[in-house]
């Protein structure tokens, strides 16, 4: 009789815990999960210098997905020059910045990133990696040099951004809301 009973209250635990939708393990399965679907964003930070960014309509299309790489175009308004590349790899994630110009040529500032260091459910940080260090260098840009750029989901909220010393910068986009996939980012097809 013990063993009836066991086996019923074990049933019963497995179906509701079957009945629950999977958590992903990760952040990248998180974004994975909203494959193709794009969303509307607005800044969650309030520097002067991203005054341009406030009056744009913000748009992250989380547009290709696999095992291995995400690929989400951001579009400013009618710039459609970034896009965030997220990449497993073997210690963690990478993140790059493809940026791109209108006729689909590489910008000077593109490819930059970094390797994650934080690593939750729910946050990856990417601190600059050495050729980003010395492409902003290079460029005149010596402060950017000490970027760390995040990911993170929370709740029904995605945020992108980027912390320095004297700059904090906060993209904010809202999950629960999709809207309709822009067109592809410059230099890619649809």
């Amino acid at each position: 009789m013990k063993t009836r009973i066991g086996l019923v209250v074990c049933g019963a635990t497995l179906m509701a815990a079957c009945s629950q939708p999977a958590q992903p393990d990760t952040l990248f399965d998180a974004i994975s999960a909203y494959c193709g679907q794009a969303f509307e964003g607005r800044l969650g930070s309030d520097d002067p210098r991203d005054v341009d960014w406030a009056s744009q309509t913000l748009v992250m299309h989380v547009r290709e997905c696999s095992d291995d790489e995400i690929r989400i175009p951001l579009h400013v308004g009618a710039d459609r020059s970034r896009t965030w590349v997220v990449s497993r790899t073997e210690a963690g994630y990478r993140l790059k910045h493809d940026h791109r110009h209108e006729d689909g040529s590489e910008d000077v500032l593109t490819q930059y990133g970094g390797d994650s260091s934080v690593v939750t459910a729910t946050r990856i940080e990417f601190p600059a990696d050495e050729f980003s260090r010395d492409l902003f260098v290079q460029e005149g840009i010596e402060a950017s040099a000490q970027n760390t750029w995040l990911m993170e989901i929370e709740g029904e909220t995605f945020t992108y951004g980027l912390d320095r010393p004297g700059r904090t910068f906060r993209a904010v986009f809202d999950l629960s809301n999709p809207v309709t996939p822009p067109p592809a980012p410059w230099g890619f097809e649809d």
